[in-house]
């Protein structure tokens, strides 16, 4: 309770300086997204509901996808984040691949935006053939978390698809690295690819800050065609100072106003 607290003075704050906000919940398995409810609950007026996109993984039954979406869009979220779900608890799926849930929602509650996800660091042609072949059933797209340690796959990814003409908006993922400890790089490395040495190199050798590490991915990010960025793993109650922050160092302008525009 007192961690979802935090998380409705976060989303406000953020809400009010006009971010987008992608939300989980952090839980992994059946838990997953009961976020919906609490924000409902508790959020209140005084958030912009269509500055937040909710995630929804397949590892529900359908019905339930299908009625989280419509309550989703009949209270004002603009959007949602589908995807298949990690596989670490065995939970099955409702469907077998995302895309099939994104066709069914075209269906059930049209006009709601609808994002995908892409892994630069599979096959970075094939991930983007993926996304030319289910374009009909996308609106944006996430990207699995990059590093400027590895950011040619990356690279590749954005040149596959200008040369296919995909015009989607595409956010690409920044973690923020809250240190270089090695347990927490183990732990991560079991859910996100984890540039373990160049981590530790930017933390312990050249005394790098989080904010820092982050924004040196921006920027490799950017220098590759990226102009869109998700940031995860903020500290919640300090994540609008820590965005703000990561975007001087990153020398980004302000954001638009409609950023998935």
């Amino acid at each position: 309770m007192e961690a979802w607290i935090d998380v409705y003075h976060a989303v406000r704050r953020l809400s009010a300086v006009d971010t987008l906000i992608f939300l989980t919940d952090n839980a992994i398995g059946t838990d997953e997204e009961e976020s919906l409810s609490h924000l409902v609950r508790n959020l209140g007026d005084d958030v912009l509901h269509g500055r937040i996109a909710p995630f929804l993984t397949l590892k529900h039954d359908l019905q339930y996808c299908l009625r989280f979406a419509d309550r989703a869009q009949r209270v004002g979220f603009p959007g949602l984040v589908v995807l298949g779900g990690d596989r670490h608890d065995g939970i099955p799926r409702c469907l077998p691949r995302s895309w099939q849930l994104r066709e069914r929602l075209r269906e059930e509650s049209p006009g709601m935006l609808l994002g995908g996800w892409a892994n630069p660091y599979h096959d970075p042609a094939e991930q983007a053939e993926l996304l030319a072949r289910y374009r009909g059933t996308l609106d944006f797209v996430l990207t699995q978390v990059t590093s400027h340690h590895e950011i040619g796959p990356v690279a590749t990814f954005m040149s596959e698809l200008a040369r296919r003409g995909l015009d989607l908006p595409v956010f690409a993922g920044v973690f923020f690295f809250r240190s270089a400890r090695r347990k927490t790089l183990d732990a991560l490395a079991e859910f996100i690819p984890v540039p373990r040495a160049g981590i530790v190199r930017d933390f312990e050798e050249r005394g790098l800050s989080p904010e820092e590490v982050a924004a040196r991915t921006i920027v490799a990010l950017s220098d590759v065609g990226v102009t869109r960025f998700y940031v995860s793993n903020l500290v919640t109650l300090q994540a609008a100072r820590q965005l703000e922050r990561i975007a001087e160092l990153a020398g980004l302008r302000p954001v638009p106003r409609d950023p998935m525009s």
